[in-house]
C-alpha cells in the first residue's frame, strides 16, 4: 500500500494478478499490498458499485489521434520485470500490463475478466477425481519472436512458482503449488491444467504469462529479467531502459494482433512526488500521480490567474498583517543592518512568487483526475507484547475511534465519498464486499472505558519511579525538526504546535495604513497590560479580606488539578462527557502507546489522521507517544519487524482474498530457532479459527460458498481487532486537458491501446467502445486543444 505519500516500498496499483501484497504507507494520500456472517450491516448498493467511479476522460477511439508520446510519471525505475519476485513494484506492474498476456484482468467493479485478446474460454470441465480447468487461447496470441503462445509457457512457469525447486527466488507460490501437472491438449491452443487439490481462485495464475525463455531455468528467472525482456506479447514492447535517465520507453509491438495502440510510445520517466508539480509546469510529463497538494496548485491554476487565483498558495503569498506590518516597520527603521537583510528577503520572496505565478499559468494546460485507489488505509495494532496484546485493550482502541470522521478528514476536502472502509478482505463494489465491522461494534467511548477497566487499567493508578515515562519533546522542537530530515524525534499528539511567533495580528482596519495601525497595536498591547495589572491587584485585595477557614487551598488545589477530595469552586460544572478522561494505569504502569509515523515530503495527511486517532484515543485515557522515522525505513525497521504500538499503512484490493489475505491474516507461529514466523501479518494477530476460514474459502469450488466463508473470515479478524480498516486511500492525477482513456482508474486496469491525445475539436466523454470500455469520467470534460506529436 503509499504512506499517504513516502514509502520503503512505493504504492503499487494491484498487478494484473496481484501475486503478493505488498505494504504502501499513506502519506498524502500517497506510499504500496486485499467474513460472522451477518454480523455488520451490508446493502446492496455498498456491494454493487464502487464508492467513487474511475475518472479517465473517455473518448471513442475515433477521437482519438493516432501517434504522439506519452510521458508518464514513475515512483521509481523497477528493480525487476519479474512480477513474481519480492522486489516488484508498480512500476514493475504498469511494464507488465502493457508488454505481457494476462489471462484475467481486473474490471470496473475489481472483478476478474477474460481477456479475450489472448483467452477465447476457459473452464473447469471436471471436478472428481481431481479438478481440472482447461484453456482455449487466441490462436492469433504470439510471442515477439513469432512463436505462439502455448502451453509450453504455462508449465514452464508453472515448475518455476510451484515452490518444489528453491533456486528459483520467487515471492510466493499460492496455487501454483496445487497444480499437479499440465498437458496439451487438442492442439498448442489448448491448455490442460489438473490440481492436485481443489482450488477456488484458479482464474489469478497465469496473471501475466511470461514466456518459457523467461520461466526456464533459475539463471533467466532470477537475474535476466532484472535488465529487460526480450521477447514480449503486448500492445507495447520494451524498446529502451535508460538506467542514467532511470526512464522506460515502450513503443508499438508490431506482432500485435489486437486493437492497435493509438500512441507511438509510452515513456515511463522516473519523477519523485515533489517533484511532479514543478515537471508538469516545465511541460515534462502528460500524466502524473500527485499529492492533494499540488492537485490543490493543479485545481487553483484551473480557476484563474493573478493575486486572487493561485498566487493565493505560492512562497509568501500567506504573509499575515502582522508580518507585513514588521517587514513595514524594519525596512522603515534605523537599523540598517537589519532593513538590507528584510529587503534582501523581499526580493527572494518576490523572485520566488513570480517564479510560482510561471509554474501556475503552465499548470492550466493539465486538470485534476480524481478517484478512489483500490487500496485502504488501515490503523495496525501490534498484539505481539506490551498492553496491545490483551485483546481487551485492542477492542477499546478500534471503538474508541471515529472512522466516519477520519474519512472525511481525508477524503471530504478532495470532495470525494468519505465511507468507511467496512471489510478486510474487499472494497465496495467488489462481490467479496460486505461491512462486517458490526462483529467488533460502533464507535462508543462508555464501552472503550469498560473495556480498559476490565483489562485492568484504572485512573490515577500508582506509578513506579523507574516505569515513568519522561515526557517527550511537544513537536516544533529540535528533536522534531531533525525527524524531519530522518532522526526519530517524538512529540505528544494533541498538544499546541504553535509557537510564540506564529501568532497573527488582525487585518488592518478600514481607512488605517500600516504605520497607525502599527502604533495602535502599541498602545494596545500597554493598555492590555495595565488592566491585567490591576485585575491581579483587586484579586490579591479579596483574598486578603476573604475569611481564611482552609478552603482557599483546597480551591488552589482543585485548580491546578490537586488531589481527590479538593473542594470546587461553588458552580463548577462537572466534566463534559466526551472530556479527556485522567491517565490510565496498571501494576505501576502508564498506559502509553507508541505511534509511528513516517516524516518528509508528503506526511502531512498522516500525521492529521495521527492527531485525531491520539485526541480520540485520550478521550478513554490512552496517551500516545508519536515517533517521525525516516520514509525509506519506516517499513523495514519499525512495521516488519514490529518496533511499534501502532502505525497506518496500506493494502491493495484484490480480486481473490482467499488467496492473496491469507498470509497477512495467518495466525503468527514459532520456528524452530525460536523466532516468530509472521508471513506479512505485521500485526502479528491472527486465530486459528481464522486460518481455518481461509483454508475452506481457498478449497471450495462453489462461488456462493467461497464468498461466505470470505465475509465469516473477515468477521472474525474484526473481532480481533489487530488492525482497523479506515478509509479508501484517494486516486489524484494531474493530466494534460487533451489526454484521453488515462487518470484515476479506480479499480479498473488500464487499456493502453486506447489511451491518446484526442483530435482537434474533439471532446472527452463518450465511451471507447473497447472490451475494456471504462465508465464515463465523473469530472467535467476538458477543453480540446491539439494531440503533442512526436518531437
Amino acid at each position: 500500500m503509499s504512506h499517504d505519500g513516502a514509502t520503503s516500498r512505493p504504492a503499487r496499483r494491484p498487478a494484473r494478478r496481484p501475486v503478493l501484497r505488498s505494504a504502501a504507507f499513506l502519506v498524502s494520500g500517497a506510499l504500496t499490498v486485499t467474513a460472522l456472517a451477518g454480523c455488520g450491516g451490508s446493502d446492496d448498493d455498498q456491494t454493487s458499485s464502487p464508492a467513487a467511479r474511475q475518472d479517465i476522460a473517455p473518448a471513442v477511439r475515433a477521437d482519438v489521434a493516432d501517434g504522439g508520446t506519452l510521458r508518464w510519471a514513475l515512483d521509481a525505475l523497477p528493480g525487476t520485470l519479474n512480477s513474481f519476485q519480492s522486489d516488484a513494484d508498480a512500476g514493475t506492474s504498469r511494464i507488465a500490463g502493457a508488454v505481457l498476456p494476462s489471462m484475467y484482468r481486473m474490471d470496473s467493479q475489481g472483478r476478474p475478466k477474460r481477456d479475450a485478446d489472448y483467452l477465447e474460454k476457459a473452464e473447469v470441465i471436471k471436478t472428481e477425481p481431481k479438478q481440472v480447468v482447461l484453456y482455449k487461447l487466441n490462436q492469433q496470441a504470439v510471442w515477439s519472436d513469432g512463436r505462439e503462445i502455448g502451453a509450453a509457457d504455462f508449465a514452464a512457469q508453472w515448475r518455476a512458482l510451484s515452490g518444489k525447486d528453491s533456486a528459483f527466488w520467487t515471492a510466493h507460490n499460492a496455487g501454483y503449488d496445487r497444480i499437479e501437472k499440465i498437458e496439451r491438449g487438442k492442439n498448442n491452443l489448448e491448455v490442460q491444467v489438473t490440481f492436485a487439490k481443489p482450488y477456488a481462485d484458479w482464474r489469478s495464475l497465469f496473471s501475466p504469462l511470461y514466456p518459457k525463455d523467461v520461466m526456464g531455468t533459475p539463471d533467466a528467472f532470477n537475474e535476466g529479467t532484472r535488465r529487460g525482456l526480450k521477447v514480449t506479447a503486448g500492445p507495447f514492447s520494451i524498446k529502451e531502459i535508460d538506467r542514467d535517465a532511470k526512464d522506460v520507453t515502450l513503443v508499438r509491438n508490431p506482432r500485435w494482433w489486437g486493437r492497435q495502440p493509438k500512441l507511438d510510445k509510452i515513456v515511463l520517466k522516473t519523477v519523485a512526488r515533489d517533484k511532479r508539480a514543478a515537471a508538469l509546469a516545465a511541460g515534462t510529463l502528460d500524466l502524473a500521480a500527485i499529492d492533494p497538494e499540488d492537485a490543490s496548485r493543479v485545481a487553483a491554476a484551473g480557476r484563474g490567474k493573478g493575486a486572487s487565483g493561485p498566487l493565493a498558495q505560492g512562497s509568501g503569498a500567506g504573509r499575515t498583517p502582522a508580518q507585513a506590518l514588521r517587514s513595514w516597520a524594519v525596512v522603515h527603521g534605523d537599523d540598517q543592518k537589519a532593513a538590507d537583510e528584510e529587503i534582501a528577503a523581499r526580493e527572494k520572496t518576490g523572485k520566488a512568487l513570480r517564479k510560482y505565478a510561471k509554474e501556475q499559468a503552465n499548470l492550466d494546460g493539465y486538470v485534476v483526475r480524481k478517484s478512489l485507489e483500490p487500496a485502504y488505509t488501515q490503523l495496525a495494532l501490534n498484539g505481539s507484547e506490551g498492553p496491545l496484546a490483551d485483546e481487551r485493550v485492542r477492542r477499546a482502541v478500534a471503538r474508541a475511534i471515529d472512522r466516519k470522521k477520519l474519512a472525511e478528514v481525508v477524503l471530504k476536502p478532495l470532495g470525494l465519498p468519505a465511507r468507511p472502509v467496512g471489510s478486510h478482505l474487499a472494497l465496495a463494489g467488489q462481490q467479496m464486499y460486505a461491512d462486517n465491522s458490526g462483529a467488533l461494534g460502533d464507535q462508543n467511548t462508555t464501552e472503550a472505558r469498560a473495556l480498559l477497566a476490565d483489562a485492568g487499567w484504572v485512573p490515577g493508578g500508582p506509578l513506579k519511579k523507574d516505569n515513568a515515562t519522561p515526557k517527550p519533546k511537544t513537536a516544533g522542537s529540535k528533536s522534531d525538526t531533525e525527524s524531519d530530515k530522518g532522526g526519530d524525534g517524538t512529540y505528544i499528539v494533541g498538544e499546541t504546535d504553535q509557537k510564540p511567533g506564529d501568532r497573527q495580528a488582525p487585518p488592518l482596519a478600514p481607512g488605517r495604513t500600516a504605520a497607525v495601525q502599527y502604533a495602535a497595536l502599541l498602545h494596545q498591547a500597554d493598555a492590555q497590560k495595565l488592566r491585567a495589572a490591576d485585575k491581579e491587584r483587586k484579586k490579591e485585595e479579596e483574598q486578603a479580606a476573604a475569611p481564611q477557614d482552609g478552603r482557599q487551598y483546597a480551591k488552589e488545589a482543585a485548580g491546578q488539578g490537586g488531589a481527590p477530595g479538593a473542594y470546587a469552586p461553588k458552580g463548577t460544572a462537572a466534566p463534559a462527557a466526551g472530556a479527556p478522561a485522567g491517565p490510565l494505569a496498571k501494576d505501576g504502569k502508564p498506559l502509553t502507546l507508541r505511534f509511528v509515523l513516517p516524516s518528509g515530503p508528503g506526511s502531512d495527511s498522516l500525521r492529521t489522521v495521527a492527531d485525531k486517532i491520539s485526541q480520540m484515543l485520550q478521550k478513554i485515557g490512552i496517551r500516545t507517544e508519536t515517533a517521525k522515522v525516516a520514509g525509506d525505513s519506516y517499513f523495514k525497521d519499525h512495521i516488519a519487524s514490529g518496533q511499534y504500538d501502532l502505525a497506518l499503512y496500506s493494502w491493495p484490493a484484490s480480486a481473490f482474498p482467499a488467496t492473496d489475505a491469507r498470509p497477512i491474516y495467518a495466525k503468527p507461529v514459532p520456528a524452530a530457532d525460536g523466532s516468530l514466523t509472521i508471513e506479512q501479518n505485521y500485526t502479528r494477530v491472527g486465530t486459528d479459527h481464522i486460518d481455518q476460514l481461509f483454508d475452506q474459502a481457498i478449497s471450495t469450488l462453489d462461488e456462493g460458498e467461497e464468498r461466505s466463508l470470505v465475509k465469516k473470515a473477515d468477521a472474525r479478524i474484526w473481532a480481533a481487532a489487530g488492525s482497523i480498516p479506515l478509509y479508501q486511500r484517494p486516486e489524484l492525477v494531474a493530466a494534460r486537458r487533451n489526454l484521453a482513456n488515462a487518470g484515476a482508474f479506480g479499480f479498473q486496469e488500464p487499456a493502453y491501446e486506447d489511451m491518446g491525445f484526442l483530435k482537434p475539436n474533439a471532446r472527452p466523454g463518450a465511451e471507447p467502445g473497447s472490451k475494456k470500455g471504462s465508465a464515463p469520467a465523473s469530472s467535467p470534460a476538458a477543453s480540446p486543444s491539439e494531440a503533442r506529436s512526436e518531437g
